[in-house]
């Protein structure tokens, strides 16, 4: 089944679990899409099985506390994650066994991006302190670290070639991860109608299209060569200044986000209209959602998280 504007209007909610009692942080699917994993404000790690539809355990971080959390590339058992409590080291968990593998320490501030290579074992974190470090899972030392000069948001691009560095709300800075350390090969400047700040940045699986996501209910999609603005998204509720996750699905042409409503909205990149305003019943703003990179479904969550499936019937 393809992804077409009438399957994503078919979508409903299939499944939400109340595991957590505060807020959810961070949900992502493993790179096989058997698996979710989510972060939140109660230091709970839950797991869940997609193909089951159902929460298969629940790990704690209670002296650190859970913010960002990512799968390791190409492995369903291992996932890095940044703390909200004590420090700002990243942790390195294996899941089978609850036990830390590796800390990565260096950061001096709040971590507020962390994306994994799509191809090997290096990943990137953006951090408060103005600076994104270059990890590799294997060793506990930085590999590298720029200063891109402000506040960044970062995110690999489909190939793990190069990376994008969203910098202090109003600039984005190309890297090659080769040669990281003679700076940005390009840049480009985008500013907002409003005043925001940029929360999120994120490639489209083609590589031709960057998503940067905002606190200030809007949304902007770039072209990833030439930084030149495709279409700018509002019209979903955000009074709040809160961080909602937007993200593509698998086949580049659609962009999601949740609101403070508890509505998902969803846009066509190509044309850039609105297709779909899925009601998904959550209590609260869904501060963060995924679509699965191998299976027909999204996850999205608040405190509560909610799997969505298309309704066959309707086909």
């Amino acid at each position: 089944m393809n992804i077409t504007d009438s399957v994503l209007r078919s979508f409903r909610v299939a499944r939400t679990y109340r595991e957590n009692s505060q807020k959810v942080n961070c949900v992502d699917f493993s790179p096989n899409g058997e698996n979710a994993i989510s972060s939140s404000d109660d230091d709970c790690i839950v797991l869940y099985d997609i193909r089951e539809g159902k929460p298969k355990r629940t790990l704690f971080s209670k002296k650190y506390g859970v913010d960002l959390i990512r799968y390791t590339h190409g492995d369903t058992q291992t996932v890095v994650y940044s703390s909200n409590k004590l420090d700002d080291t990243i942790r390195y968990l294996s899941l089978s066994d609850n036990k830390y593998i590796r800390y990565f320490p260096g950061h001096t501030a709040r971590v507020i991006a962390l994306s994994m290579s799509p191809v090997d074992n290096m990943f990137i974190s953006g951090s408060l302190d103005k600076t994104i470090r270059i990890w590799d899972l294997r060793a506990p030392n930085c590999q590298g670290l720029t200063n891109p000069l402000g506040k960044p948001v970062c995110s690999f691009d489909p190939d793990g070639l190069i990376f994008a560095a969203g910098v202090e709300s109003q600039a984005i800075k190309l890297y090659d991860l080769r040669a990281f350390d003679k700076g940005p090969f390009t840049s480009f400047e985008t500013r907002f109608s409003r005043v925001c700040d940029w929360t999120g940045l994120k490639f489209s699986n083609d590589g031709k299209q960057i998503l940067i996501s905002t606190n200030g209910g809007m949304i902007r999609v770039l072209n990833a060569f030439d930084g030149s603005v495709l279409h700018t998204f509002s019209g979903y509720n955000n009074s709040r200044g809160i961080s909602l996750e937007a993200c593509f699905t698998p086949d580049s042409q659609f962009v999601m986000i949740g609101s403070e409503d508890g509505r998902v909205h969803v846009w066509s990149t190509d044309s850039g209209m609105k297709v779909a305003v899925l009601d998904g019943k959550h209590p609260g703003p869904i501060n963060t959602l995924q679509f699965n990179p191998r299976y027909m479904t999204f996850a999205s969550a608040c405190t509560n998280m909610t799997f969505w499936l298309p309704c066959v019937e309707e086909f």
